[in-house]
């Protein structure tokens, strides 16, 4: 199913939307005929986890792949499932001895930014919060004369 994701993502044009797909893994070691081997095994298997920017588009491209049967934390047929908690992610990739890069920001509350990805993508706004925590941003992005709050995660924006 991993490899038919990526290949889907990659086939769809969808990489700025679906970045990564993960089998959690650890490794555990084996005796066998009194011999110590170090073997890989799933943590949950028959999942992956899929870090994607949840759009119809992104939601279609997962939810019709093949070897895809369901989603955990759904609450229905055709319904969207319920993300992970960053710190879930984070402690499921630090068993696996993958550590979640750190992404710095280089902005302040008050600062002008433009949004590179996602729905909102090429809107400049004004920083209204950060949340450091969950790696979000608040920017006050002018729609329709009105300033909205958008919330987007650091990597999704640039200093203007």
């Amino acid at each position: 199913m991993k490899a038919n994701l990526e290949k889907r993502v990659a086939s769809m044009g969808m990489e700025d939307k679906i970045f990564r797909v993960v089998v959690p893994e650890e490794e555990q070691t084996d005796v066998k005929n009194g011999k110590k081997k170090v073997v890989k095994k799933k943590v949950f298997p028959g999942y992956v986890l899929v870090e994607l920017i949840m759009t119809d588009d992104s939601w279609y491209v997962v939810r019709n792949t093949p070897g895809v049967t369901g989603f955990v934390g759904s609450s229905g047929a055709g319904s969207k499932p319920t993300p992970l908690l960053p710190e879930e992610v984070n402690a499921i990739l630090k068993k696996m001895g993958i550590e979640e890069k750190e992404i710095d920001i280089d902005v302040e509350i008050g600062d002008t930014v433009q949004i590179n990805e996602g729905f909102f993508k090429n809107f400049a706004g004004t920083v209204e919060s950060i949340d450091y925590d969950k790696k979000k941003v608040k920017v006050l992005v002018n729609m329709f004369g009105r300033e909205t709050p958008v919330e987007v995660g650091f990597s999704q924006i640039s200093k203007m």
